[in-house]
């Protein structure tokens, strides 16, 4: 035949696996709703800060859970002896870039801070503040940055060192 071409099936194609996430809900939620811990407003498919609606659902918001279960979604690792004599600059430039994030993604939050044996370590509800967070240190006070994905949990690893 003319025109005609027999086309195998391929074996070899790459199939996504369905990502298992606990915090994400599996069923639409009833708008609006409200955490009842940090008040964010789930309206329009997406958390965020508003007023608080009458009438609104309650429903802890995914962060929040998170905190509670102390499960985070990213880690930052800071180290070096930069680190020891900027701590404070350091940490300043940590938290104002989570208020930067928050404003806007009620879900990107700080969980903990933790100094242990010369390092600190910064847990996180999400996987891109650590990122931002990462890439604001490198940029204003260089040092080395490194960044480790999982994607089967969606979880980032970022280390940064001066």
């Amino acid at each position: 035949m003319k025109g005609f071409m027999f086309r195998a099936k391929r074996k070899d194609r790459n199939l996504k696996e369905y990502c298992h996430d606990t915090y994400k809900s599996r069923r639409k939620l009833p708008e609006p709703t409200i955490c009842p811990q940090c008040k964010a407003v789930f309206e329009n498919g997406q958390w965020r800060w508003a007023q608080r609606p009458l009438g609104a659902h309650k429903l802890v918001c995914p962060a929040c859970q998170r905190i509670k279960d102390k499960f985070p979604e990213g880690v930052l690792t800071l180290s070096g002896k930069f680190l020891s004599r900027h701590k404070s600059e350091i940490l300043n430039l940590c938290h104002n870039e989570e208020a930067n994030a928050k404003r806007e993604h009620p879900l990107h939050r700080i969980m903990e801070i933790a100094e242990e044996r010369g390092c600190i370590k910064i847990t996180f509800t999400d996987n891109h503040l650590p990122r931002r967070i990462g890439e604001a240190l490198f940029h204003a006070y260089e040092g080395e940055l490194d960044f480790h994905y999982t994607e089967e949990d969606k979880f980032i690893r970022v280390t940064w060192k001066r």
